[in-house]
């Protein structure tokens, strides 16, 4: 009987490929989201100025979208990681951990954007294709 055997490099790759991913989409669903009129209104509360809400917005979408391509992943882990600081200091006040204005997730985001920043994309990743680019824009 063989047994199946999967390189650990390889699944490094798939790793960092699928967690690239994963947080890829939450971000990009949630700067889709925030395209909406009553976002704005919640910018206000806060005392951010609505004009704000269109650049919120895209840096949280397209550095989504380009972590899913796995280029410019540094770059772009490093914006979420500030509007994810932005998220926990900001808007939640770190008040608690859990519960009602719980920062959990967000801090979920903000060690796995990080982990995506030191590390960089993986192999799998458009970054790797082209090898022209420097190694601190992977």
């Amino acid at each position: 009987m063989t047994l199946a055997e999967i390189k650990p490099k390889i699944l490094n790759d798939v790793v960092f490929m699928g967690l690239r991913s994963a947080i890829g989409v939450i971000f990009i669903v949630h700067g889709i989201g925030k395209f909406n009129p009553g976002f704005a209104n919640f910018l206000g509360s806060l005392g951010i100025p609505a004009e704000m809400q269109i650049p919120i917005a895209l840096a949280e979408l397209v550095p989504g979208i380009l972590l899913i391509a796995g280029v410019l992943s540094r770059l772009s882990a490093a914006l979420l990681s500030i509007i994810m600081l932005g998220a926990i200091f900001h808007v939640k006040g770190a008040q608690s951990l859990t519960g009602d204005k719980g920062f959990e997730i967000d801090l979920i985001l903000l060690a796995s954007v990080l982990v995506i920043m030191i590390v960089g994309p993986g192999r799998i990743s458009l970054a790797q294709i082209i090898k022209k680019m420097p190694r601190c824009l992977h």
